[in-house]
């Protein structure tokens, strides 16, 4: 990696470069040979002119006024060293990967050299990220009579089996109405583990039990954790509710990939050593339906990651057997359980019982001051330092602490964003003018001028002009997201869009969520955390000419 502090240069002086630097890859429809081309007239507006070169020059007139995720992380770690490598002479005598992970091959997941040098595998380290020294230069194969998916929403109920040729986990989860097999098909009933009867009734039952959680207009982003084949993520789209699910790669065989093969958002990670790759305070809601997940054990360490995550105010729903059974394993951990929540300062909101799936939930809130904490007998859990930043994420190994919330009204997460959706639209409260944005004017400038670029150019160009074929489009990723604005200007779409900001970059992930989008940090030296074929649309602005020297 370069030095820290080329590192920590927020503004990296990238000159426009119009068309060449806007890249998009998506698969696109075949002409039949007895057609002429349509050619559609493109405004000149498209790209920018001279007068709003500025939204493609990132140029922030102060320095340091822009933290990377990479600075932010180095503080709580130790920096990593990656070997030099050479970049490959272009060629396209590419060979397939040759792994035993075969279609599904994830090089940082997969890494078995790797994981079979790990000392421990107790807190599921073998599941972390191992990535190859060498980034891996072979293609992943297609799995043998792979189809062009099964468009949205008909994708949420059923997949082509040939795309996902896995049956563990119907013989594991089948009778709990996670998926079954049918002919040509993998067909997901709806269900799950704690929603057999179907997960829109279990999403209306939390509602119902705690009418602030108000789907879709105060919460808007929820973190599913062991999310299965991300059920409840995918009908909390019809509340207006966008949800990032995650789970490992382990014995539920493929249970991300049957996520993003449906349409539904999903990444491969696990609640192990290391702290998962979004800032602090960012999510409305956390949700955890039998993740499997120790949460009263070491401390309540993992339970404190989700604490880190949680938006001062939002809510844990825990739906697991200690919430509703009696077996004296399942109350001996309530009880420790509600020890811990009550040590957090965590309120308990209310415990209710479906009795039409016969599960239960337990509705935990996180406080919206410091108030509770400056009151607790023992500081255990104790507060982190002043130095630990909450926002730190890549590479950074989990803290049993708890991070103070901020005092300063004009400090992010005092208060709770706007409803969906005007707060897509508008700068947080908390984007100050007398800050530089990334492209050089006060921030919530920069913010709104982006917008209306990306809103102007997806209209313009990107809808019509690059024969992409939208209908086929769900999964999306924008690789160097910066405030989001691709992602908010395809939001009348019926796609998702996974906003990637990339460690070197100015953080702007917080203002990502704050508007009602989500995403994460990756470095793009690395493979990311999902399974091949994935994404159906994958957007790289500004990317590749500024990490090529890398």
């Amino acid at each position: 990696e370069p030095p820290v502090a080329d590192r920590q240069q927020a503004g990296s002086t990238e000159k426009a470069k119009g068309a060449d630097e806007q890249q998009s890859a998506a698969e696109k429809p075949e002409e039949k040979p007895d057609e002429k081309p349509k050619v559609k007239k493109v405004e000149a507006e498209v790209f920018p002119d001279a007068k709003d070169a500025e939204l493609l020059n990132q140029t922030a007139a102060e320095p340091g006024s822009w933290r990377t995720q990479a600075a932010e992380s180095n503080k709580e770690t130790n920096e990593r060293t990656n070997p030099s490598s050479t970049v490959p002479a272009a060629s396209h005598s590419w060979k397939l990967c040759d792994v035993d992970a075969g279609a599904d091959y994830i090089p940082c997941l997969d890494n078995v050299e790797a994981i079979r040098k790990l000392r421990s595998d107790k807190h599921y380290e073998h599941r972390e990220r191992h990535c190859p020294e060498e980034a891996p230069t072979c293609l992943v194969p297609l799995p043998s009579g792979y189809r062009s998916p099964i468009r949205w929403p008909e994708s949420r109920d059923q997949i082509w089996y040939s795309n996902v040729p896995h049956t563990k986990l119907v013989e594991y989860k089948g009778h709990q109405n996670w998926v079954n097999v049918s002919g040509e098909h993998l067909v997901f009933p709806g269900g799950g583990t704690q929603f057999k009867r179907g997960a829109l009734h279990y999403i209306d039952f939390i509602q119902e039990a705690k009418k602030d959680v108000a789907w879709g207009k105060r919460t808007r982003v929820v973190l599913d954790v062991g999310c299965g084949v991300a059920s409840f993520g995918g009908y909390l789209f019809d509340r207006d509710v966008l949800t990032m699910s995650f789970a490992p790669k382990d014995e539920h065989e493929a249970q991300v990939q049957f996520a993003l093969e449906r349409g539904i958002p999903a990444i491969s990670a696990v609640m192990g050593t290391k702290r998962l790759p979004f800032p602090g305070g960012v999510f409305d809601a956390v949700h955890c339906a039998r993740c499997r997940v120790p949460w009263h054990i070491e401390g309540g360490k993992l339970l404190l990651e989700l604490n880190r995550l949680l938006r001062p105010g939002g809510y844990f729903v825990w739906s697991a057997t200690p919430v509703y059974q009696k077996l004296p394993e399942d109350v001996e951990i309530w009880e420790a359980m509600s020890v811990l929540t009550r040590s957090m300062c965590w309120n308990l909101v209310n415990k209710v019982k479906d009795r039409v799936n016969r599960v239960g939930a337990a509705i935990f809130q996180k406080p919206m001051d410091n108030r509770c904490y400056d009151r607790r007998s023992a500081a255990n859990p104790p507060l982190c330092g002043e130095s630990d930043n909450p926002d730190a994420a890549w590479n950074v190994s989990l803290q049993s602490c708890m991070h103070r919330l901020p005092r300063d009204p004009t400090m992010r997460g005092l208060r709770w964003p706007e409803e969906w959706p005007l707060r897509v639209e508008r700068p947080p409260y908390w984007l100050k003018s007398s800050e530089t944005g990334v492209y050089g004017k006060p921030a919530p400038e920069d913010f709104q001028a982006d917008y209306e670029h990306w809103k102007r150019v997806i209209s313009n160009s990107y809808m019509e002009g690059l024969g992409i074929d939208w209908s086929s489009v769900r999964n999306v990723m924008d690789m160097k997201a910066v405030y989001g604005g691709f992602a908010a200007a395809l939001r009348n779409m019926k796609v998702w869009v996974m906003n990637v900001v990339p460690i070197d970059s100015p953080d702007t992930l917080p203002i990502i969520y704050e508007r009602g989008l989500f995403g994460l940090y990756h470095d793009w030296c690395e493979s990311f955390s999902t399974y091949p074929r994935s994404y159906d649309l994958v957007h790289a602005n500004h990317l590749f000419s500024k990490i090529k020297k890398r």
